[in-house]
């Protein structure tokens, strides 16, 4: 074993604690899911019968729960003050030369390698680990206060930073220029998209190592990735069975553990995440060509997004969200029949994207000036202008769409005018951002299993999006082709109309032709006018 390789293993280890610490700091259960595990292990009391007095068997059915509740806890969490104990017994290991709490840590870095290494070197590195483990560590619980600003202070690390220099000359870092791909941003994506794309790439890192220049990728990494891609368990991150784990010790260890793993489309987002950056540094010359292209796996059968069918959407717009529930408050509640009426973005969102085909984010986060009369037609602007944390998925999506001449004989014009009589500047006040930032995510999920609450869903394929493909499937069978609507839709190049919503009156009447002609046979609204 070369001293490069203990410069690496030694940076890497370091770096590598660090951003998975950082991963599982990033994924910070909401309140939403807080009430959901609760709601799922009263529900999993009652069931079981378990009684007051049996403690093992409430803790048990809380489990879920106390871990949820805990990863909101920070500093205070059961996770951080775990840390605080190991790097407790990791000084004390360091004094006294034990090597158990490092031994998994360099095994695996030696076999990953082909690399043996004598006693005396192995000493040697076990005592330079326990250090690197220790400054990892206190790092860590700096960040755990909100600290970021902390600095290795061991000369150990700082040496080995310095002598991988060297592989720097090669080019920057894989992590260092995507940030700069993120600053960037040239396709005007969401803030989590690109957060998204972060997160798939730190995977890629873990096989390339922390300091491996963009340069370096190429098909076989990218091969390598997808390999353990395929096996890699749903939600790997958030199961303490694979905590403190590295990709391919997860991978390696879900032979054991039987976890289900990715489908083929959700590594393929992976890959397009690699993709749009690869494709960008190919263009900004970090990279001669993109390794990614031609490598995503076959699509799925049947995993498509399917759209509604017509007597799916009678039976949906006749059931209890739409004619009145139970509840305005208890998802379980609204899928019964009773007298509360749902007249907020729970009601018009699904209904604004049947007619127009808008993404619901974008729908959630219109301010009241967004809709507007102009040249005699009502429109709604989709733009990142005016109040409010405001995002398009691209900058190609900021556009007008006039409004549907049956979302005004529904009420949405009235609705507008009494939010803004009451003083509201945003249409839909209720909808909110999740912890990411992701407006309408939870209307999303909840609204899919609100679907299967009614029968109306069965497996996958519906969902709040088949709303948007029914309206695409619409102009199509009304005679259009998908280029001529795809401004509709939010599928053009950003422009400044876009983005101002200003339009010549000759554009907005070919506009308003195109939504027009959105139509359903068969649909009956009549018992909702």
């Amino acid at each position: 074993m070369a001293e490069g390789d203990k410069d690496e293993l030694i940076w890497s280890h370091y770096q590598s604690t660090l951003e998975r610490a950082e991963l599982r700091r990033s994924i910070v259960p909401t309140d939403a899911e807080i009430e959901e595990a609760e709601e799922a292990a009263v529900a999993f009391i009652q069931k079981q019968k378990i009684e007051t007095s049996d403690h093992l068997g409430f803790l048990d059915a809380a489990l879920e729960l106390k871990l949820l509740k805990d990863r909101q806890a920070g500093s205070q969490s059961v996770e951080s003050r775990s840390r605080k104990i190991k790097l407790g017994a990791l000084r004390k290991h360091l004094v006294k030369a034990e090597s158990a709490l490092v031994d998994h840590e360099i095994n695996a870095y030696l076999e990953t390698r082909g690399l043996v290494i004598g006693q005396t070197d192995r000493a040697d590195l076990v005592r330079k680990l326990i250090r690197v483990e220790i400054e990892a560590l206190m790092r860590t619980l700096e960040r755990d206060e909100g600290n970021y600003g902390g600095e290795p202070a061991d000369q150990l690390i700082k040496r080995a930073l310095e002598r991988q220099g060297a592989n720097d000359a090669m080019g920057e870092k894989i992590s260092d220029v995507f940030e700069v791909f993120a600053r960037e941003n040239v396709g005007g994506v969401s803030a989590d998209r690109i957060n998204q794309m972060r997160r798939d790439i730190s995977l890629l890192v873990q096989i390339a190592g922390p300091t491996c220049p963009v340069a370096k990728i190429d098909k076989k990494m990218v091969r390598e990735w997808k390999t353990l891609l395929v096996k890699f368990p749903v939600k790997a991150t958030e199961m303490r069975v694979f905590k403190g784990m590295t990709l391919p010790e997860i991978v390696a260890a879900n032979d054991t553990e039987k976890k289900p793993v990715l489908s083929d489309r959700s590594v393929n987002r992976y890959l397009s995440s690699l993709s749009a950056f690869c494709k960008w540094s190919v263009n900004n010359g970090y990279l001669d060509q993109n390794p990614v292209a031609g490598m995503s796996l076959a699509k799925e059968k049947g995993s498509t997004t399917l759209p509604f069918s017509t007597d799916q959407l009678n039976a949906l717009f006749r059931s209890p969200l739409f004619t009145g529930c139970q509840s305005a408050d208890v998802w379980s509640l609204m899928a019964k029949s009773g007298n509360v009426l749902i007249r907020d973005h729970r009601y018009w969102v699904p209904l604004i994207m049947l007619f127009s085909g808008a993404r619901p984010g974008e729908i959630g986060q219109l301010n009241l000036s967004d809709v507007r009369k102009q040249d005699g037609r009502w429109i709604m602007h989709i733009t990142t202008e005016g109040d409010g944390e405001k995002r398009t998925k691209t900058k190609g999506s900021m556009r007008v769409v006039p409004l549907h001449p049956m979302l005004i004989k529904l009420g949405l014009v009235n609705y507008h005018n009494a939010q803004m009589k009451a003083g509201e500047t945003e249409l839909f006040p209720n909808a909110i951002r999740n912890a990411r930032g992701q407006m309408m995510a939870e209307f999303s999920r909840e609204f899919s299993r609100y679907l299967t609450r009614i029968n109306i869903k069965q497996g996958r394929g519906l969902s709040l999006y088949s709303f948007r493909h029914g309206a695409t499937d619409a102009l199509r069978r009304a005679g259009y082709l998908d280029e001529q609507f795809g401004m509709i839709l939010g599928h053009t190049q950003g422009t400044t109309t876009g983005r101002y919503g200003i339009l010549a009156h000759g554009v907005l009447r070919q506009r308003a032709e195109l939504i027009d002609a959105i139509d359903y046979p068969g649909l009956d609204l009549s018992h909702l006018l």
